[in-house]
């Protein structure tokens, strides 16, 4: 017990003695070109189609799942 309070203290020290990281620069000027521009539009335009559909289905599937109008019930076969 006493090596683990030992270790979890070398470790809680260590760690918080170290110093905190440099983010990246970010002086850098947005230079592409409307290309880029029409391509991430273009992209963002196929996420929103598809998301149309999946949307209506999880609408229908959770009317269903809240209606009660009739009771479904298997019967198994031999």
């Amino acid at each position: 017990m006493k090596t683990n309070g030992r270790l979890l203290l070398t470790i809680t020290a260590l760690l918080g003695s170290t110093q905190a990281a440099h983010a990246a620069s970010t002086n850098t000027i947005y230079s592409s070109g409307w290309l880029v521009l029409a391509f991430f539009g273009v992209c963002a335009l196929v996420v929103m189609v598809q998301l149309i559909p999946a949307l209506m289905m999880l609408a229908g599937m959770l009317k269903a799942l809240l209606s009660r109008k009739g009771t479904v019930t298997v019967r198994q076969t031999k």
